[in-house]
């Protein structure tokens, strides 16, 4: 069984409060990016390895792959899963990657997206699968950073 320490979704993936108030927060000792675009793409492999901090290891791998290997993953991992999107969770838990618990950090506004808590926006399809999520049995909490208050979750179903 891997050990999954905290999965986020947050659309920077590594960046600056993932690399050095979340990792240090938790106590991972891996940076795992479920995100195909990233895992073919070695540009921004390289920006987010120079986020990550000194000691923590950093993988990318497509959604699939992630499914495909994490059961092997090594009793020292301690595993950070950051996901661009809830879409890209939902696709990992129903893939058999053992995500208990979600923290939902930034979903930036975009086009047809609602402003629902500090950091968060969402669409239908972001709703329907923090729903599903949910219906899971996945426990989701918003946090933009460990230091401050976690956020109604009941926001992401407005």
């Amino acid at each position: 069984m891997p050990k999954i320490i905290l999965t986020r979704i947050d659309n920077r993936l590594i960046h600056g409060q993932v690399a050095t108030q979340w990792t240090s927060s938790i106590g991972t000792n891996l940076l795992l990016v479920a995100n195909d675009d990233v895992a073919h793409n070695p540009m921004r492999q390289g920006l987010m390895d120079m986020a990550a901090p000194t000691g923590v290891a950093t993988r990318y791998f497509s959604i699939k792959k992630t499914i495909d290997i994490i059961s092997r993953a090594n009793d020292k991992q301690l595993i950070f899963i950051i996901c661009e999107t809830p879409e890209d969770v939902l696709k990992l838990v129903k893939g058999g990657v053992p995500i208990k618990k979600v923290n939902v950090g930034n979903m930036h506004m975009s086009e047809g997206k609602r402003q629902v808590a500090t950091v968060v926006a969402v669409d239908d399809a972001d709703v329907t699968a923090f729903k599903e999520l949910q219906e899971l049995g996945v426990e989701l909490e918003i946090q933009r950073v460990p230091k401050t208050p976690i956020e109604d979750v009941q926001k992401l179903f407005v």
